[in-house]
């Protein structure tokens, strides 16, 4: 059984990257989607915390883009050659939505890496989320889009409180 995220992780990449671009060129393309696809990475492993979870998404699918294209405006037209659209079936709404949230809240993407700690993902191999949790000013500038808390606002704040219980299960009760 597969248990590898790569896919779901490259295309919900692949996405953010596409809704929230950077501007400046080869060099900010690239750091802006290095941000990307490590909070990506981050969402994807606290979301799908156990090989088995992963397994499971790889066999079931994540679920697509719709409802995030829909809200940012990025929907496929009916003639949209399916080779074109065919990867955003990878796109998981629910680790996009964590990812946007990391990017543009610093202290929360620190609660994110520091919870990675516990799971079976981060053991593999030793992992640096740098240009995540602390970004200097050209990675500040390459992601400008993709780490403004109003312009993400919409995709982060789709599953925000999962995430805030995911990172902190006692929360809801000591309040």
């Amino acid at each position: 059984m597969l248990s590898d995220l790569s896919p779901l992780i490259a295309a919900t990449t692949r996405w953010l990257t596409g809704a929230y671009p950077a501007g400046g060129g080869a060099l900010a393309s690239a750091l802006c989607e290095v941000q990307a696809r490590q909070a990506v990475t981050v969402a994807a492993w606290l979301r799908y915390p156990t090989e088995i979870d992963a397994a499971l998404v790889t066999m079931a699918g994540p679920g697509g883009s719709g409802r995030l294209d829909w809200i940012t405006g990025a929907e496929q037209s009916a003639e949209t050659p399916v080779a074109e659209w065919a990867w955003r079936t990878w796109v998981d709404e629910v680790v996009a939505s964590w990812a946007a949230a990391l990017l543009s809240d610093p202290e929360l993407a620190g609660l994110a890496v520091d919870a990675l700690a516990h799971g079976e993902h981060a053991g593999h191999t030793p992992v640096e989320f740098r240009r995540l949790l602390t970004p200097d000013d050209s990675d500040r500038t390459a992601a400008a889009l993709l780490r403004h808390p109003d312009l993400v606002a919409p995709v982060a704040g789709l599953h925000h409180a999962q995430l805030r219980d995911r990172l902190d299960p006692g929360r809801a009760l000591a309040a």
